[in-house]
């Protein structure tokens, strides 16, 4: 058994395993109750970088039992499937939403479970995810040539013992007309030991590949999961993260600056924020869309554009991302735009004009007189 595997077997699943909490008969009770409709389970090595309780990790990976009173009294806006994957699933456990490019889902195991995830109906319940599923999700990309992109998922497709996953990723290259492959994964984050260098080889073999990460907080981020991520980077694969904005972890701007700071000292492009989504049994974690427009603006200006993520909303019923930008924009007319910038300050940007070519003037020599680009209002 690799030390990973062992890492893995030692996690936390019950409520008697959880760091850091106590409290009456009663709450234990309640606690269990949870447990019962959203599994847990918290890797050894992530249990050992939980510091105390209500700390950015436990808060991530600890049930409490404002997640069954959520999920008890949750409003109709909320949903077990808040993002109708299952409605955009022409073959079981792919998700066909976009025109080009389908989700497919590996497995159903992830390597913790996040107390927010949007899967929380599929994650950690065996049977849902068989080769069955796999082999009609790659059928039906077969059968599909609009489909040039594939994102695996799950679960965590890296959970995926390394000849099955070889297998799959196979598969998936005899596909002609398919040209990327994209793996989700939070391990490389959660259970750092898993990126061998016997996986990395692997995967090396079946390039053009990216990896989309999950990040939610700085302390993430140890020797080991640089270790980890190093490895993916100088196998050649292209790494971005992926943040959920998450009440109390990460939702103040300072946290998430030193969030992009590490994440690219690592290699690792900051791709999207993420709003939570309306999962059944998560509204505690929910923030309100102006902290994370908030979070964006004390970003720009202030670190590098590569450290700025994309603020997105997955939209309910299954819509698609929807990219959502600081009030940067004032004002436009024909004439020009207005133009806020990461200082506050407001700026004027003339719209190009058509101008009639002057007679008996080659249209080379024709010269305009320089106006300024930007001056401010």
């Amino acid at each position: 058994m690799e030390r990973w595997q062992k890492q893995l077997s030692d996690s936390a699943v019950k409520v008697e395993d959880l760091p850091f909490v106590s409290g009456s008969k009663e709450y234990l009770k309640k606690l269990q109750k949870v447990s019962e409709i959203f599994p847990i389970r918290i890797n050894s090595y992530f249990l050992n970088q939980i510091k105390e309780e209500n700390d950015p990790l436990w808060k991530q990976v600890v049930p409490t039992a404002e997640e069954l009173d959520d999920f008890l009294s949750a409003e109709e806006t909320l949903d077990t499937d808040p993002l109708n994957e299952e409605e955009n699933m022409p073959v079981p456990e792919l998700v066909h939403r976009y025109p080009d490019r389908v989700l497919l889902m590996l497995n159903n195991q992830c390597p913790i479970i996040c107390r927010f995830c949007t899967r929380k109906r599929k994650i950690g319940f065996p049977g849902i995810v068989t080769r069955e599923t796999l082999r009609q999700g790659i059928e039906y990309i077969a059968r599909h040539p609009e489909i040039r992109d594939v994102i695996m998922s799950g679960g965590d497709p890296l959970l995926v013992p390394d000849k099955e996953l070889e297998r799959i990723l196979g598969s998936l290259r005899e596909i002609k007309h398919l040209e990327i492959i994209r793996i989700g994964t939070r391990v490389p984050g959660t259970l750092p030991e898993r990126i061998t260098p016997a996986l990395c080889e692997m995967l090396k073999k079946f390039h053009p590949l990216y990896a989309n990460l999950h990040f939610n907080h700085p302390a993430e981020i140890t020797p080991e999961v640089e270790l980890a991520c190093n490895r993916m980077a100088d196998a050649g694969i292209p790494l971005g993260s992926q943040t959920v904005l998450l009440k109390g972890v990460n939702d103040e701007v300072e946290i998430m600056k030193e969030l992009v700071h590490k994440l690219l000292k690592i290699r690792i492009k900051p791709y999207y924020l993420y709003q939570a989504d309306m999962t059944m049994g998560t509204d505690h974690f929910r923030t309100k869309i102006e902290k994370g427009l908030e979070i964006i603006r004390g970003l720009q200006g202030h670190t590098s554009g590569m450290g700025v993520p994309y603020f997105v909303i997955d939209t309910p019923g299954g819509g698609g991302k929807v990219r959502l930008l600081p009030d940067t924009v004032v004002e436009y007319n024909d004439r020009e735009i207005m133009v806020r910038n990461f200082e506050g300050k407001v700026f004027r940007y003339p719209q190009p004009t058509e101008k009639s070519p002057k007679k008996n003037v080659p249209s080379a020599t024709v010269v305009s007189s320089p106006d300024k680009l930007c001056e401010m209002a």
